[in-house]
């Protein structure tokens, strides 16, 4: 994660006010301020980014690493990258430039200054997301901005907004979404292929730990780059366990481990989304099922082969084998279903032993298929025995996605994975994590999708949001 100074929290950048008139008569009067930045228009010297995106990489961990693998995309290129531990930075820009002049920072707010950016690539820890992410699109910029995209519902509502309100092109980073054949197979059942959908088999994803600050006992001094990285959450002195391991603590994310709700869950709640046709909306009620408990994610037994292949879930091929042993580890558990509008039920249910990780099963009246990442199941067999299955992925993962992202900055479109798209996939993993909290078994806690907080559950509302560190409030975006 990066950034800079909290007291500059909602410092806009120096702009030429001449530009930025002229940009506004061109766009309209209902333009805002940072709406399209000097550079859009090709100025000074350099093309637009109809031919050209300049990127600039805001957080430079594995996870950035790992999207630069689409670095075959055309039609953009990376200028900056920025981390508030400056030498993550300054390895970064060193291992990926191949050799360019890249700027490097360690405060996001004089990288965007400085660089002349179209865009920036949030791949920060997930409890610093929102707040870059807004004050990004605040100073004109698009957004690739990796999930889960928010901490709560409340600030992922708050991205939402910033980027209507400043017309920015946003892609979350549940690539998926982009991925040939997982678009084919969603598209199977949004057609009816399988029939009405009754039930979506999802696995009973592994939740966060609470922070207890006797776990780790002492730490060392609070360092400025502690500040930053530590953003809104409670500043505690430099742990280990918390700087490496933050994906494990609910004060940093939902479960964001191998089979974590919003490390894995993120992308198997998005899948649901897609094929159910609910990408704008949400579940009508959330059914905890057995209390919250501390449990494995499996027994990880032998399985049963048919000619040499796992048999799976749908009675075909398992398309969850090379995840399985990612998924063994223990943490907070409990069984849930959420019913939808359409009569569909999803039951998170599957361990990690079985069934697709990153994905569903959907059980229609004529069939099951088994949708995970890069890879199908059905049965009948026939269900995708079809000329026109793309089959697996001919590029790396994170191409298809980045390249839409591209693409929709040239274009002004609308990304693949938006953040309305985003926000509601998120929502569902962080119910997953309110129901478990309130604990109440056996009720259905009613959910109002528009509205996005819940009908019946006073205490379930008070974690749709939480109080922020002084320095990191988000900007008021109206």
């Amino acid at each position: 994660m990066t950034a800079s100074t909290p007291r500059a929290a909602n410092r806009k950048p120096n702009r030429n006010p001449n530009r930025r008139q002229a940009v506004c008569a061109l766009v309209g009067a209902a333009a805002a301020p940072w709406l399209i930045p000097g550079h859009v228009l090709g100025r000074n010297g350099r093309a637009p980014p109809s031919e050209t995106v300049r990127v600039g990489v805001i957080g430079c961990g594995g996870r950035a690493r790992f999207v630069q693998e689409g670095s075959d995309v055309k039609g953009f290129r990376v200028v900056a990258a920025c981390d508030c531990m400056r030498s993550r930075a300054e390895a970064f820009a060193r291992d990926l430039s191949n050799g360019a002049a890249w700027g490097v920072y360690d405060g996001f707010r004089q990288m965007i200054d400085r660089e002349q950016l179209d865009g920036v690539m949030v791949e920060t820890t997930t409890h610093a997301r929102a707040w870059i992410a807004i004050i990004a699109m605040q100073a004109g910029l698009d957004a690739y901005i990796e999930k889960p995209m928010s901490l709560t519902i409340s600030e992922g509502r708050a991205i939402v907004r910033a980027a209507r309100k400043y017309a920015r092109v946003t892609q979350v980073g549940t690539q998926q979404r982009s991925m040939p054949i997982n678009n084919w197979a969603s598209d199977l059942v949004k057609s009816g292929a399988l029939g009405k959908i009754k039930t979506v088999l999802a696995p009973n994803f592994v939740g966060p730990f609470p922070w207890l600050d006797k776990d780790a006992g002492g730490g060392a001094a609070v360092e400025p780059w502690w500040d930053v990285w530590t953003n809104q959450a409670p500043l505690r002195p430099y742990k280990s366990d918390i700087h490496s391991g933050w994906a494990r603590w609910r004060d940093y994310d939902g479960g964001g481990l191998c089979f974590g709700v919003t490390g894995w869950g993120t992308h198997s709640f998005d899948q649901v989304n897609r094929a159910l046709g609910t990408d704008d909306t949400g579940p009508t009620e959330i059914v905890l099922e057995e209390p919250a408990a501390i449990r494995t994610t499996g027994k990880f037994a032998p399985r049963k082969s048919v000619g040499g292949a796992v048999v799976g879930e749908t009675g075909d091929v398992d398309t969850g084998t090379e995840y399985h042993a990612m998924a063994q580890l223990e943490g907070p558990r409990a069984r849930i279903t959420m019913r939808f509008a359409n009569g569909a039920e999803l039951k998170l249910h599957l361990d990690g032993d079985r069934g697709p990780g990153l994905g569903a099963i959907f059980i229609g009246e004529k069939g099951k298929l088994e949708i995970n990442r890069n890879k199908v199941a059905a049965n009948p067999r026939e269900l995708i025995d079809s000329p026109d299955n793309p089959g697996p992925n001919r590029r790396a993962e994170s191409a298809y996605h980045l390249e839409n992202w591209i693409e929709c900055i040239k274009s002004r479109g609308t990304c693949h994975a938006d953040v309305e798209i985003g926000q509601r996939a998120t929502t569902l993993c962080h119910l997953v994590n309110i129901v478990r909290d309130v604990g109440r078994v056996g009720e259905a806690l009613k959910w109002d999708s528009a509205a996005e907080r819940f009908t019946n559950c006073d205490e379930a509302n008070q974690l749709l949001s939480r109080p922020r560190r002084a320095g990191y409030e988000l900007p008021d975006v109206g």
